[in-house]
């Protein structure tokens, strides 16, 4: 089962799905789970594809994509969102080329203590998402400046925010829905680019 809802497949799409289908393919005409399950309603789709490439693959940004993945991680796995962490967790590994930075990376993440893999500004924006997604009627200004104190700009906590803003919606559609990732080939991302449609799967 690949989740609780139908989902169409690229073989059963037209119109509007399939022109967006084929905009966000990998190979093979291989279409992640997480986007057939916007298949019923397409539209929504257009909106979830976009908000992905502007948060993690997007030249306008300028904290380096594999640390954008560092914060989804360890988001989804505040989340206890499996399909997130085992696609992003591919992803991480397949950009720092070094399975074993990665795996040391994933275990202090999974262990919630990013201090082991981590430190300065990189570990104030970890702690910043992590309390962000697990108490975010607490958050505070002391909580950005902490970040700024560790180095971080503005920008740099803006990136964050809207990276674990983005991964909070992504894992309860997966997690609302019993997403797995059943079919899906893990570790392949759009390229960064500054267009939003240009989203297929590298």
């Amino acid at each position: 089962m690949t989740s609780w809802i139908r989902m169409l497949q690229y073989e059963e799409s037209t119109g509007y799905l399939r022109q967006l289908y084929d905009r966000v393919k990998g190979p093979e005409n291989s279409i992640d789970n997480v986007m057939k399950a916007h298949s019923l309603r397409p539209h929504t789709m257009e909106g979830h594809s976009a908000l992905y490439k502007s948060v993690l693959h997007h030249t306008g940004n300028s904290t380096p994509v594999w640390f954008l993945e560092c914060l989804g991680i360890y988001t989804s796995l505040a989340n206890r969102c499996d399909y997130s962490v085992a696609h992003h967790f591919a992803g991480l590994t397949r950009l720092l080329k070094d399975e074993a930075r990665a795996k040391a990376i994933y275990e202090a993440l999974a262990a919630g203590a990013p201090e082991r893999a981590f430190e300065g500004r990189e570990l104030a924006l970890l702690r910043y998402v992590r309390k962000l997604t697990l108490a975010p009627q607490k958050m505070e200004e002391a909580d950005v400046k902490a970040c700024r104190e560790a180095g971080c700009s503005d920008e740099d906590i803006f990136e964050a925010n809207q990276v674990c803003a983005y991964f909070n919606y992504s894992n309860r559609l997966l997690n609302g829905l019993g997403v797995t990732t059943k079919g899906d080939l893990l570790g392949f991302s759009p390229p960064n680019t500054d267009k939003l449609d240009d989203w297929e799967h590298q």
